[in-house]
């Protein structure tokens, strides 16, 4: 007796089997996306526009380059706006949009040039509520970039003791709730393990690692 033909529904389902093993292997090897510093260079594009290209998946918005052992916070945005006198409250809108586009906008602290430094974990606290009260979904009457709240707080820490890093990861990550994650990302040096971030890194709270 001649064997039976397998019908064409089989063909198809085995084809939708395929097909969809393809697309979840393809969302498993996806790159994680491009992400760019924004805000030091007078001469580039307003973060609208930046946002705009389709090129990147997080824009970091350096820097807060003062902060920490007493100082008042300072951000620093090079030419686009003066934060003294709420000149930057007008990049809400921009940040908004960029989140519409399904970006990721984090405020990056540190920088090669600044002033900043934690002295002790307290120190740490008190700068986690500032960060999450100003930038994050914290409430204060001044608020650097308007009433946009960002995404997380990128560490991009050059000038450093080896201490308290570690500390302003855990304060930040406890900001977390539901339908409202405090992203964290961080730019570690070339030198393994890194001197300022080590600590920190160790963790594990960090979302994402630019390298």
């Amino acid at each position: 007796m001649a064997a039976k033909t397998p019908s064409i529904h089989v063909f198809f389902l085995i084809s939708f089997l395929l097909l969809l093993a393809l697309i979840q292997f393809t969302q498993a090897t996806k790159p994680g996306g491009i992400a760019i510093y924004w805000g030091q260079n007078g001469y580039e594009t307003t973060l609208d526009e930046t946002c705009a290209t389709g090129l990147y998946k997080y824009v970091n918005i350096a820097f807060l380059n003062k902060f920490g052992s007493g100082r008042i916070p300072e951000l620093n945005l090079a030419g686009h706006c003066n934060p003294k006198y709420g000149g930057c409250k007008v990049l809400s809108t921009a940040i908004r949009n960029c989140q519409k586009r399904g970006i990721k906008v984090m405020l990056s602290i540190g920088g090669g040039i600044g002033q900043y430094s934690l002295a002790s974990k307290a120190d740490a606290k008190t700068v986690a509520t500032y960060l999450h009260n100003s930038f994050l979904g914290g409430v204060s009457t001044s608020r650097p970039l308007g009433n946009a709240v960002l995404d997380g707080i990128d560490f991009n820490i050059e000038l450093c003791s080896t201490k308290y890093w570690d500390d302003l990861a855990r304060y930040l990550a406890a900001y977390s709730r539901p339908g409202r994650k405090v992203y964290l990302s961080a730019a570690p040096q070339c030198p393994f393990p890194d001197r300022c971030l080590g600590a920190a890194l160790n963790t594990a709270l960090f979302d994402y690692i630019w390298v």
